[in-house]
């Protein structure tokens, strides 16, 4: 199946379905002599994890890192990384009564129409079990970032219409929608139990912030790094929108009042996010992204069979009333992924 490689420089390949054996991924291009081990890695599987909260799946499932290859007395070898998470807690039953039925919202019927056959057990590839994958590589590139002197944090803003008034940094990790703003997370886990009580789901706003990236980061004209960005998180199944600093408020906004006017300390304001011409500025990088309601609902909805007789199913299992908790870790590795590789590439083209 083509398509699953990211990366130029510092390059992912991610294997593994949902309900298979295990998920996992090669990274290839790891900067060799990085100390590095599995606990590093291990925090962020724990933070993606799902059972963490009464907002989250239930599925059990501990994502254990094992590093088979690319790691030597603690350090990288600078050959190819293997990282694999075996399933523990897979329920391939639970889909045997709809696996000839195209669930609403998910990749059934495309996957299909492409491949002429497609793993029925909790979608497979198009699940969100691998961004699992994506996210011990992201922990890799996190670690590399580390020793560059840059921090990337994701928090989510917004949850079913409830919207973050503040920002908290410390009560990001300590609620379990990872909201920043405590008062506004309270309601958002009100809100989250009161429709999974029903069947339903919701969405969400998940922002993103770099710290400490250089700037001169990027290549223009196709591989901007906003574009970079925007492909890696729109490559992220539950994600439908991307936008960058003031982004589509810009459309609202004068050119007096959107362009980044400067002094002699830098920046006198971020409207861009921290990217300008496809190339970093030294600001902070900030985008947020739109997060979609999970498709897996209990409510009774309208489909067709494969034979194309039309039907009304249930999607049972065990599934996320709301994404942004986990998808929170899996924004932050990709973001990783992409200035890293980026930061490869301008040494690259400086030597």
């Amino acid at each position: 199946m083509a398509g699953n490689v990211f990366g130029e420089r510092i390059q992912i390949t991610t294997f593994g379905e949902s309900h298979g054996e295990a998920v996992g991924v090669i990274v290839d291009g790891v900067t060799p002599g990085v100390e590095i081990d599995e606990a590093y890695i291990q925090v962020q599987m724990d933070r993606r994890k799902p059972g963490q909260s009464t907002v989250t799946s239930p599925r059990k499932e501990y994502d254990k890192v094992n590093i088979l290859s690319g790691l030597f007395e603690g350090k990288t070898t600078g050959t190819p990384l293997f990282i694999i998470l075996f399933n523990k807690d897979m329920r391939p039953e639970d889909y045997d009564e709809i696996k000839h039925s195209f669930r609403p919202g998910h990749a059934d019927f495309t996957y299909l129409k492409k491949y002429g056959l497609r793993d029925h057990r909790g979608s497979g590839r198009a699940s969100g079990r691998e961004t699992a994958a994506r996210v011990a590589a992201g922990a890799v590139a996190r670690k590399l970032l580390e020793q560059r002197g840059v921090s990337v944090i994701a928090y989510t803003t917004e949850i079913g219409g409830i919207q973050c008034r503040n920002y908290v940094e410390g009560s990001i990790e300590a609620n379990p929608v990872r909201a920043c703003d405590p008062e506004a997370a309270a309601k958002m886990i009100e809100k989250i139990e009161s429709l999974a009580s029903v069947g339903d789901s919701c969405g969400g706003i998940v922002e993103c912030k770099l710290r400490g990236v250089n700037p001169g980061l990027g290549e223009p004209v196709f591989d901007k790094l906003d574009a970079e960005i925007a492909k890696a998180m729109l490559s992220i199944g539950a994600i439908k929108g991307i936008e960058f600093g003031a982004g589509f408020a810009a459309a609202k906004m004068l050119g007096s009042e959107h362009n980044d006017q400067m002094n002699a300390d830098g920046f006198i304001s971020n409207h861009s996010g921290g990217i300008i011409g496809g190339i970093s500025t030294g600001a902070d990088i900030v985008f947020r992204v739109a997060v979609k309601p999970a498709s897996s609902i209990s409510i009774p909805q309208h489909t067709v069979h494969v034979n194309g007789e039309e039907q009304v199913i249930v999607t049972k299992g065990r599934h996320d009333p709301c994404i942004c908790p986990r998808i929170v870790p899996v924004v932050e590795a990709m973001a990783c992924l992409v200035i890293e590789d980026h930061f490869k590439r301008q040494a690259a083209m400086l030597h």
